[in-house]
């Protein structure tokens, strides 16, 4: 009966019974008032204020699995899947991330799996991001401002998490991660900041503050000036003092931005003022430090992860020196070739930082190392980093819940971790941070729809994004698309399988730089482990990329080859190969013969259409120059392959009603496929086809686009497309909409070109028992069209269901009806 009850108290899951049920969204589900006996007495005890002990209790599951007690004691441990989330979650229950894409995601699923409810905000921009759809609420943010602005709006988004009951905001990384403003704006409003201090963060953005800091508990530092400055003099002075290379930083930034090695006194000012001025730009502040640069370092960061109650512990370090332009392109934990010795010490020198700022949370204390193996610490980044992931699979432990529980008060012995001996490496991890970046093109970056996404797997093996396959990767914000984290036993075991794991992976749609990581692991310098942050720029090795293409292309090539040139492969049958080319007409005569284009010039719509409909025999519209490579080599003929063919098309197809030409898909591809103008397209081919009438296809309203315009625009358009040689326009609907064929027809007959004004043919006129597109259907909309105006009638068989009988049924009752009406049947 018991057990009964507390499963009928159960959220989360749908059933008969009394279950209680919910609908959720993203990875979460709606909070209730604790049911069970454990998570009434958890209840009760928060509202008294309960001892560190029983809260302990509480929160400690974050990493900890229950132990057996818990296991055997339903009242520590409830039997429900809710009872055991929110047993582990401490005492935040509503988190926002202020943050999008892959770390957005990332924080929801920590959030989801401590029992908590998650809230997303996006821009106007990323209204069909997936990061907003992971989350149980999401909320649009910024109206108005630009896509990136409109995660930096602080208070924009704070407003947003005090109207919806958030109790704690997770900044992720980049945006306002380091925003000591936004931090504080938090603490104000009494939102639980999951991160450092608002007073630790701004001593740690400003970089000249965290050298301070570091030299006050005798963390070694590269000579620099202690001071920021944008005065040059003092620059020049410093560079006398200890000479060159000297590295200039911008005081508040980071990414590489503001930042420059200058080798010479020559260079010293040009460089000094652009790494000033673009400082400025990007961070609203022009000063720089100068200090000593070490060439060629190693770029090797500590994890640290700090409670509020003065409790520290280092999670080891991170290998972070493959960069280019000082962005990190491989992260691998632990760091390969490095002494006990000196592992220790960066240890060491991280921890005893952290105690002396009285860190709270989780950061990364930076250093160099260079060849001689002296290491001087570099900076703090007070946040998560896009390669944590390194750092979990190799120690266990989840960052991100931990950064959670923590900011809710936990303490680190709380969340598994009394002592650094909890802390336990095991094996290697390495991370690739696939980017949508061309590595042909200076890694340009590549935006667009990711039509193919196959992403690898197996034991190891671990992605954190939000791809799939219809995303779109935005031009608006970074090319990050998906992080590929992999573990093994050693060093070489993890080269191994992410060499594997990259090998696996398949996008098309946006260029990726996945050829250039391949060759990165395949380098013999990364192999060797002895690698340094000059490694990509003194390997162009790197550079020579093996692009290739996928399997479906080789496929279709290899169908193509044979189609046209026959089949060649060892132990290949069929005909040979044709290699001669056929000679192409000539015209035989210098100037085409007359042909009904004269006709409509001289006599008009009405004379033209007379002319058709007095015409003696069939009358044929060729559509090569339109349908037919559309259908064929989807509308990428150019204008100067057709115009090749003209002088003879005007000889040969003298006598043809029309040349379908324009319109419809021709438009678009020639402007976004091609890159030619559709309009001088058009002008070119009328000087060299004067006899034959153009036709185009016209859609009503959408004109040769894909919404509705405005009825000015469509008038223009159509006296632009009659004047550049238009003769004949077929004025189209799908769904035979009589007011937007109206429409049409006005235009065309007001830019006095031939209304030939359309009929879509469904269904069976010849079977009575298709009752709504009977016979009666079509002659009563054609005498409707009739009525308005019109040249000529088509009927276009867009689904080829116009069989023999139904067409001379059709035909025929329009013929009796409409003796003087031009008839195009268009299937």
């Amino acid at each position: 009966p018991a057990a009964a009850e507390r499963v009928a108290a159960t959220r989360g899951f749908r059933g008969g019974g009394g279950c209680r049920t919910f609908e959720a969204r993203g990875f979460g589900g709606h909070r209730r008032r604790a049911t069970t006996p454990r998570a009434a007495a958890i209840d009760r005890d928060r509202e008294s204020g309960g001892d560190s002990k029983t809260r302990g209790d509480v929160s400690a599951r974050a990493i900890a699995e229950p132990t057996k007690e818990d296991r055997a004691n339903d009242d520590v441990c409830p039997s429900s899947l809710q009872g055991i989330l929110r047993c582990k979650s401490g005492e935040l229950t509503k988190i926002l991330c202020a943050n999008r894409g892959e770390i957005a995601v990332r924080v929801f699923r920590a959030g989801t799996e401590l029992g908590m409810r998650t809230v997303a905000i996006f821009s106007e921009a990323d209204r069909l991001a997936t990061h907003r759809y992971k989350a149980d609420e999401s909320y649009c943010v910024g109206v108005g401002e630009t896509p990136v602005g409109a995660y930096l709006g602080y208070e924009d988004i704070i407003k947003t998490a005090l109207e919806n009951g958030v109790q704690a905001i997770h900044p992720g990384y980049g945006f306002l991660s380091e925003n000591a403003d936004f931090a504080r704006r938090c603490e104000e409003e009494g939102l639980t900041f999951i991160g450092p201090r608002s007073e630790t963060i701004a001593q740690m953005g400003d970089k000249v503050i965290a050298k301070r800091l570091a030299k006050e508990c005798d963390l070694p530092l590269v000579p620099g000036t202690d001071e920021a400055t944008d005065d040059f003099a003092e620059a020049e002075a410093f560079a006398e003092t200890f000479g060159f290379p000297i590295m200039l930083k911008a005081a508040m930034g980071g990414g590489g931005r503001g930042m420059r090695i200058v080798r010479t006194m020559n260079d010293l000012k040009e460089g000094f003022t652009r790494a000033s001025s673009e400082a400025l730009g990007a961070f609203g502040d022009g000063r720089m430090f100068l200090e000593r640069y070490v060439e060629a370092p190693r770029h090797i960061e500590v994890q640290i992860l700090a409670d509020a109650h003065g409790n520290v512990v280092h999670l080891a370090e991170r290998d972070c020196s493959v960069q280019r332009r000082h962005q990190k392109v491989v992260e691998l934990a632990p760091a390969a070739e490095l002494s006990d010795e000196l592992r220790k010490t960066l240890h060491d020198d991280a921890v005893r930082l952290a105690k002396h700022v009285d860190y709270r949370n989780a950061g990364t204390v930076e250093f160099m190392v260079d060849k001689e193996g002296r290491h001087y610490f570099l900076e703090v980044n007070p946040r998560i980093q896009v390669e944590h992931t390194v750092t979990e699979e190799v120690t266990g432990i989840d960052l991100v819940q931990s950064q959670i529980l923590i900011a809710g008060g936990a303490t680190l012995a709380e969340i598994g971790i009394a002592s650094q001996e909890d802390v336990v490496v095991q094996g290697f991890a390495m991370q690739c941070r696939i980017t949508t970046e061309d590595p042909q093109l200076n890694f340009a970056p590549d935006f667009g729809k990711v039509e193919v996404y196959r992403p690898p797997g197996g034991m190891g093996v671990r992605l954190d994004g939000e791809v799939v396959v219809g995303s779109r990767v935005s031009p608006n914000y970074d090319s990050l698309l998906v992080k590929l984290t992999c573990k093994e036993k050693n060093f070489h075991g993890v080269v191994q399988k992410m060499y594997r794991a990259l090998s696996e992976f398949r996008v098309r749609g946006v260029k990726t730089n996945i050829p250039f990581l391949l060759n990165v692991l395949q380098s013999e310098t990364f192999l060797s482990g002895d690698f340094a942050t000059d490694f990509i720029d003194s390997t162009p090795s790197l550079f020579e990329l093996d692009v290739g293409s996928d399997d479906m292309t080789k496929l279709l090539t290899y169908l193509g080859e044979v189609a046209v040139n026959g089949a060649k492969h060892p132990g290949a049958v069929g005909p040979a190969p044709i290699v001669e080319e056929p000679t192409p007409p000539v015209p035989s005569t210098p100037s085409p013969p007359r042909g009904f284009k004269q006709i409509l010039d001289e006599a008009g719509p009405a004379g033209f259409a007379k002319a058709v409909r007095d015409h003696e025999g069939l009358l044929i519209m060729d559509t090569t120059w339109r349908d037919a490579h559309q259908s064929c080599l989807a509308t990428r003929m150019r204008t100067r392959d057709i115009l090749a063919a003209a002088p003879y098309t005007a000889e040969a197809l003298a006598s043809a009603y029309s040349l379908e030409m324009w319109g419809g898909a021709t438009f678009d591809v020639s402007l976004r496929f091609l890159h030619e103008c559709p309009w001088r397209r058009l002008e070119s081919l009328r000087e060299a086809v004067p006899n034959i009438p153009f036709q185009m296809l016209l859609r009503g309203a959408n004109a040769v686009g894909y919404t509705s315009y405005a009825d000015n625009v469509v008038d223009a358009f159509v006296k632009e497309a009659r004047i550049a040689g238009v003769d004949v326009f077929r004025v189209f609907d799908s769904l035979n909409y009589l007011d937007n064929l109206k429409f049409g027809i006005d235009s065309v007959r007001n830019a006095n070109g031939v209304v030939e004004a359309t009929v879509c043919y469904t269904g069976d006129v010849a079977n009575p028992s298709k009752e709504k597109y009977s016979l009666e259907y079509y002659v009563h909309l054609t005498e409707q069209l009739v009525a308005h105006g019109i040249d000529v009638l088509a009927i276009k068989d867009m689904a080829g269901l116009l069989k023999p009988r139904a067409a001379t049924m059709l035909v025929g009752a329009l013929r009796e009806k409409f003796p003087d009406l031009p008839i195009h049947v268009h299937t």
